[in-house]
């Protein structure tokens, strides 16, 4: 799609690079590289120009997307153990590509699936979607950076494409996107504006370069969990165990491995809205824990952004209010429902869409609880109990008239209230990535024990203390899972994407 602001005359264009086959994937992937690469130095030499005063007035630089294409002519069986991989029907399928180094290992496996199960080459060219300057720039490069207000003069939509709102949607996996006759069916589950735009704001929201993310990640809202978080890891790492490698902090401060490293980088000035911390590990297998701070807008932003990487599988770690009276202040709250009224998703996946659980994640959680706990059978279950968790918008709705938010609670069995899982879980089924959910009950105001200072008892704050743990032990269970059991055919439609 071309910007509506184009100018009558043609833009200046690197050399095509026309759609050439490939049977194998890495050559693939290279290729892609290099079309983007080209493609990305070819708009910044030109801004380059523009900025020096170069370039002609109305003169437009212009270079597009790499993509991949695949063509599948007959109904093929595959191997439906592994949820994605293939297309479902014969067509032609495509999608654009961007930062290719950068998911060299995801698109490596994706394309390489496609080889093996339709037994037909990809195909790799240059797409008709023009590369925004602003994304033209990454490694913290930005066009602000790099330019005067005096010298745009509001011409530099007439010289270069900007990002454009029409093709940077989320139409394919929200089920709503509808092609034009003869356009190709899509590929994979986000166009490259979209990607490019997530890769961005993951820098502005987290502070930590979108390399550094690792396929595990565990959101909170506690900074007790980061503190606790950048202790263990920096434990592990001097001990050399886990086969973790670094720990990324905001600024992409790196501690390395091993008991003599320095860490390496300067700290920030002031802190990101929603810190990342990143425990690397050989091809992005390690643990990313972000705080997201407090409320459903937060979660649902920082989601939206990190579902663009394809993690392997998300977690939320936080706090609740216990509902029943049985429950203590420390026990754990396993989710296995949830009730969504945080409406900030209500666009994008009806409240009647359920939202199931996802067992290879509640068996690994449980598991967490028991091997860091030390509990099994029936003492296990006095501090963890499994049920629906119910996450609103309204923090202080202690404060409203109780009966009706207390009748709904009990119509749905509720039996803990927050304001982030639901939406964690719901955006982790829409973007087809692995969710779950274990919170730790720290008040409960329906039983007159409110959140206030000096009511934690010692079990509460061991309970907390274990709590990171159990989270990192859990993904550790999982990263060591085979990979067509933990992407669950649960999260995805009759009709898919390939790439996963």
């Amino acid at each position: 799609m071309l910007d509506s602001s184009d100018s009558m005359a043609s833009p200046r264009l690197p050399p095509l690079i026309p759609f050439t086959a490939f049977t194998d994937a890495r050559a693939a992937v290279e290729r892609l590289v290099e079309i983007y690469a080209r493609n990305t130095a070819f708009i910044r030499d030109g801004f380059s120009e523009y900025a020096q005063g170069k370039v002609p007035q109305g003169q437009r630089t212009r270079a597009y997307y790499p993509a991949v294409r695949i063509k599948v002519s007959t109904f093929q069986e595959v191997d439906t153990r592994l949820s994605y991989g293939h297309v479902v029907e014969p067509g032609t399928y495509m999608t654009t590509i961007t930062q290719p180094a950068l998911y060299f290992d995801y698109l490596l496996e994706q394309i390489g699936l496609l080889i093996k199960h339709h037994d037909v080459p990809v195909e790799i060219g240059e797409s008709n979607m023009p590369i925004p300057l602003h994304f033209s720039f990454a490694d913290g490069q930005y066009v602000e950076s790099v330019y005067s207000d005096n010298l745009l003069g509001g011409s530099l939509r007439d010289h270069f494409d900007v990002p454009e709102l029409a093709v940077t949607d989320d139409a394919i996996v929200n089920g709503t996107w509808r092609g034009r006759h003869g356009e190709p069916l899509p590929l994979a589950p986000f166009t490259a504006p979209r990607v490019d735009y997530s890769l961005h704001r993951l820098q502005h929201y987290t502070a930590t370069a979108p390399e550094h993310f690792q396929n595990f990640v565990l959101f909170t809202n506690y900074q007790f969990y980061v503190d606790e978080f950048c202790q263990w890891a920096k434990e592990t790492l001097a001990q050399g165990e886990g086969g973790y490698t670094a720990l990324v902090e905001p600024g992409n401060i790196i501690t390395p491995a091993g008991t003599d490293a320095q860490r390496q980088g300067a700290p920030l000035m002031r802190a990101p809205q929603m810190p990342s911390y990143h425990l690397v590990r050989e091809n992005h297998t390690g643990i990313t824990l972000i705080n997201i701070g407090v409320g459903p807008s937060n979660a649902k932003t920082i989601t939206d952004h990190v579902a663009v990487l394809r993690p392997s599988a998300w977690l939320m770690l936080g706090h609740c209010a216990g509902l029943r009276t049985t429950q203590r202040l420390g026990d754990y709250v396993l989710a296995h429902g949830y009730v969504r009224q945080d409406h900030v998703l209500d666009d994008d996946l009806p409240t009647w869409v359920p939202v199931p659980p996802l067992a290879e994640i509640q068996v690994a959680l449980e598991q967490a609880v028991a091997d860091v706990s030390g509990l099994s059978g029936w003492e296990l279950k006095k501090i963890m109990r499994t049920g629906t968790v119910a996450s609103i918008d309204n923090r202080n709705w202690e404060l409203r008239e109780h009966d009706e938010p207390v009748q709904r609670l009990s119509q749905s069995r509720a039996i803990a209230l927050d304001m982030e899982s639901a939406t964690i879980a719901a955006n982790g089924f829409r973007f087809r990535v692995p969710y779950g959910t274990l919170l730790c009950v720290s008040d409960k105001p329906l039983h007159g024990e409110l959140k206030l200072p000096g009511m934690a008892s010692d079990f509460y704050r061991k309970q907390v203390g274990q709590h990171l743990h159990i989270g990192i032990q859990a993904l550790e269970l999982l990263r060591d899972m085979p990979r067509e059991r933990l992407h669950s055919r649960k999260l995805r439609s009759f009709i898919e994407t390939a790439f996963k």
